[in-house]
């Protein structure tokens, strides 16, 4: 059986620390299962998109798009902000 006090689970040194800790983790869990939910939204609307580009006879990719959405990820995040933008873009390639 496992005795671990608040302090030990979030590192604090205190229990008023560990306290605001547990709380900010709370929300964090919280807005993680919200950004999960927009990604499969934008999963789903990337698929329509492509499916309706493909029948038109168009490619599956748009690549001066997916050069857009880098720069504007870029632009608000810095250089992470690329690399979550490739992660995003990876997902929502060839869902149709």
């Amino acid at each position: 059986m496992s005795t671990a006090t608040p302090t030990d689970k979030t590192g604090a040194r205190t229990e008023e620390a560990a306290g605001l800790i547990t709380g900010a983790r709370d929300r964090i869990d919280a807005l993680d299962d919200r950004i999960i939910g927009l990604v499969q939204e934008r999963m789903a609307v990337s698929a329509v998109i492509q499916e309706a580009r493909i029948t038109s006879g168009g490619r599956r990719v748009n690549l001066s798009r997916e050069m857009e959405v880098l720069g504007h990820y870029r632009d608000a995040l810095g250089k992470p902000g690329t690399a979550l933008a490739m992660t995003l873009l990876e997902l929502c390639r060839g869902r149709v």
